[in-house]
């Protein structure tokens, strides 16, 4: 099972799950905790791969995917008898919490999407291409720095960019493959996320600056009912990091009035 902390304040109190991005760990909330265990029991969970969740097995019928790693999340849920819980996600973070709500709507109580990925454009897609021509003759760290640089590329994402890249030399090599052969195949599961009103409560907290994914956003914000936005000035990808203070006030008015 998957490593995760949990920060109990009583039986009656709602659970809010945070669900990092490729190549970080739990550790990118820290930000974020001290806001949100004043009003909420708080579940931290590192991914496969990441963080304290090194070498977990998967199980012989599966392999690297969104559902997969989704139901990594929902066992840690179940074990803790977790019925219900609002979801925060950062970058790939969303990606995972979109896909547990489209297989299981029951579990999420609402879900707040920072810097959320909900379609690849051009200039990533032949990133990632780019990627999987180098990646097996590449050190991953290489390519992890070239991605981090062309997603938050200006002076103020500079504390956000090292962070994530600080976090990913805790990976190995063969990790890294694996995340990024999934997350090559995400194109269709995001058109899918596009089209589809998922019906529960959700808030799009972007960067003005998230040049390759602010876009579809608002484009999603204007198709679906049950979603709002609301963009952060001269602020990038990570807006969690970038703009901690505004990430926690928006995310906390939007969960008291959910």
């Amino acid at each position: 099972m998957l490593s995760y902390t949990i920060y109990r304040k009583d039986e009656n109190t709602p659970w809010v799950t945070f669900i990092h991005g490729a190549g970080g760990s739990s550790s990118i909330w820290y930000k974020q905790l001290r806001a949100f265990k004043e009003h909420f029991n708080v579940l931290l969970i590192d991914l496969r791969g990441h963080g304290r969740s090194e070498g977990i097995p998967l199980k012989r019928w599966e392999r690297y995917s969104f559902e997969a790693i989704g139901n990594d999340v929902l066992e840690v849920l179940d074990h803790l008898r977790i019925e219900k819980s609002h979801f925060v996600g950062i970058s790939l973070g969303t990606v995972i919490i979109r896909e547990i709500s489209e297989r299981h709507p029951e579990r999420c109580l609402s879900m707040i999407m920072g810097g959320a990925i909900m379609k690849i454009n051009f200039r990533g897609q032949l990133l990632m291409r780019l990627g999987v021509l180098l990646k097996s003759v590449v050190p991953y760290l290489v390519l992890y720095r070239l991605f981090a640089f062309v997603i938050m590329p200006r002076k103020n994402h500079r504390d956000s960019r090292n962070f994530f890249i600080e976090e990913a030399k805790k990976l190995y090599q063969k990790e890294f493959v694996k995340w990024f052969a999934m997350a090559v195949e995400v194109n269709l599961l995001l058109s899918l996320f596009r089209f589809k009103d998922p019906s529960i409560p959700t808030l799009y907290i972007m960067g003005e600056q998230d040049h390759m994914f602010l876009p579809s956003v608002r484009k999603i914000v204007s198709d679906h009912s049950s979603a709002q936005l609301e963009v952060i000035p001269t602020c990038g990808h990570v807006v969690n990091i970038e703009r901690a203070g505004t990430f926690n006030q928006l995310s906390l008015d939007f969960l008291k009035m959910d």
